[in-house]
């Protein structure tokens, strides 16, 4: 559920009687399967027609890219590289986040690391990362489905990132970047569309999923730069084509990078750490996502 579909507050006072919209004709047009993503809304939401839907879409993500585009100049003001987790639930985030968190701590321990955790509900997760002596803040977003740049901002703020200072005069320590991570809500759609106002986002997908993901979630690969392959000390108990699956990332997202990791075995850690001590290092050259056409905007109604 998101935008148009009920996490965020569309309003629905007004209700539409049954139509059959453009998203409907088009699904009919298609044959014996239904595709509801054919029209220019790319979603069919009862009781609104594909303009409102559209416009809905716009205004609530607008408002969201205000903040995004806040917490981006905030983070660079603070020093802060931030990083944008995506997948489906399952697929090992908070274990790689910690085995990152150690492996950090062993090539930098002075480097300040901190983690915004999203979920529904708990803060089993919160409290793994503190587990490893580094800050977290929860987010639990109820029945949404993913976190918005509003809640990012808001737990930010309460992060000791938030007060590092420099050890002089200056503001803010601008020498060695800190990190941040802000773990997603497990869901390979919704968090797509979202900027939470970080450097990249970065797609992490389990070998236990299957090597099809990318082209049936393409928007969370379009968005992401780079694709992180986890527990690949999985591969010789399963059939899984890393071959194909890089190609199907590759076809959604021809400059997408791609890391093969094992938190358990320690399989391409270096790899992936050299990558975020690289990037955090690196100009921000990723600018704010650029303004939406009507529909063409991925959905969370599927």
């Amino acid at each position: 559920m998101c935008v148009v579909c009920g996490c965020n507050e569309a309003d629905h006072s007004h209700p539409h009687p049954h139509s059959h919209p453009q998203g409907h004709a088009a699904a009919a047009a298609a044959g014996a399967d239904l595709h509801y993503g054919l029209g220019r809304a790319r979603v069919s939401v009862p009781g609104l027609d594909e303009g409102r839907a559209i416009k809905l879409e716009a205004d609530v993500l607008g408002a969201n890219d205000g903040f995004a585009s806040a917490n981006r100049e905030h983070f660079a003001a603070h020093g802060v590289a931030a990083w944008n987790l995506v997948s489906s639930p399952g697929s090992g985030k908070t274990t790689l986040l910690t085995a990152t968190i150690r492996a950090l701590r062993e090539r930098c321990s002075a480097l300040p690391i901190a983690v915004i955790e999203g979920d529904q509900q708990t803060t089993r997760d919160a409290d793994r990362i503190r587990a490893t002596g580094v800050p977290a803040i929860q987010v639990n977003t109820g029945r949404g489905c993913h976190l918005d740049a509003q809640m990012v901002g808001e737990a930010f703020a309460r992060l000791p990132l938030h007060d590092h200072q420099h050890h002089d005069d200056q503001d803010h320590d601008h020498d060695a970047p800190a990190l941040l991570f802000i773990e997603n809500v497990g869901n390979l759609v919704c968090p797509a569309l979202w900027d939470l106002g970080e450097r990249a986002k970065l797609a992490i997908l389990s070998v236990t999923e299957g090597e099809d993901k990318p082209i049936k979630y393409p928007d969370m690969f379009a968005a992401a730069r780079l694709l992180v392959l986890t527990k690949v000390d999985l591969l010789p108990h399963l059939d899984f084509d890393v071959a194909q699956c890089i190609a199907h990332a590759r076809r959604v997202n021809p400059a997408i990078e791609v890391l093969l990791v094992s938190a358990k075995s320690g399989v391409g850690m270096a790899a992936w750490v050299d990558w975020l001590l690289a990037d955090a290092q690196a100009p921000a050259t990723v600018p704010p996502p650029p303004p939406r056409p009507a529909g063409q905007v991925p959905s969370c109604s599927a």
